[in-house]
């Protein structure tokens, strides 16, 4: 009989053909013993993203591969790699090289520790020393601390891609368009406790940004209502009883 994996690691990615080989091989080494699977979402890449996965499944019997037939966003591909995952545990990963995988271990025992509260949801990475350009790291920094003054998440650094979060609560929460930047904020909405974990944080070695900072800022700030909509029209109904 086969057994579901400890672990799901959910990679969304687009055109990062270049990063994704030395990635798998990192995940591989980081989890060591471990009872995991890697499931690649690919956005409906133009490069050969979708050709190398093809390429590391037949390396890595653990890797399983997912496609969009259109551009569906950095979101949407976290959410497809979560309702097709096998474990009640998932780790969302960038798939382009800056999240380092030496960290799932650390975050996942932070998150199953026998201590840790009934009702702990989410342990969020926080980069510690962040190698991006000063305006990037700017925009963050500003972006950030309005973010948390205005929905009181606190979360320090919501960009971080590198979380790991209970697969039952994910499902559960609201969809929308870069939601993936709000999950701190739309967990602690449905009821759970998160907290945070620092990380390390390293350069990407190919290819750039799919994310411009004015673009991420216009996007940001209509999502930002949005989220605070959702926080206020919610109603938690404590448990549900079978009788």
């Amino acid at each position: 009989m086969k057994t579901s994996p400890d672990i799901s690691i959910v990679i969304p990615v687009f055109n990062e053909s270049e990063n994704i080989v030395n990635l798998a091989h990192e995940i591989t080494t980081s989890l060591d013993g471990q009872k995991y699977e890697v499931i690649f979402v690919d956005d409906a890449s133009t490069d050969q993203t979708k050709e190398k996965i093809r390429e590391l499944k037949n390396n890595y019997p653990e890797i399983r591969g997912l496609s969009h037939n259109n551009n569906a966003g950095q979101s949407r591909a976290i959410l497809s790699g979560v309702q097709m995952a096998e474990s009640a545990y998932i780790v969302t990963l960038d798939g382009d090289g800056q999240n380092d995988p030496r960290d799932i271990p650390k975050l996942y025992n932070q998150l199953t520790r026998v201590s840790a509260p009934a009702d702990l949801a989410l342990v969020s990475g926080q980069r510690v020393k962040r190698l991006d350009s000063n305006a990037k790291k700017l925009a963050s920094k500003l972006g950030n601390k309005i973010r948390k003054r205005l929905l009181n998440d606190e979360a320090d650094d919501t960009g971080c891609g590198i979380k790991v979060i209970k697969r039952s609560v994910y499902l559960d929460l609201p969809f929308f368009d870069h939601m993936h930047r709000y999950i701190p904020a739309l967990v602690m909405r449905s009821g759970f406790k998160i907290e945070f974990c620092e990380v390390n944080h390293r350069e990407r070695k190919f290819g750039r940004s799919k994310y411009t900072n004015w673009g991420r800022l216009i996007v940001s700030l209509s999502d930002l209502l949005g989220v605070m909509w959702l926080g206020k029209r919610h109603r938690r109904h404590g448990g549900l009883d079978e009788f």
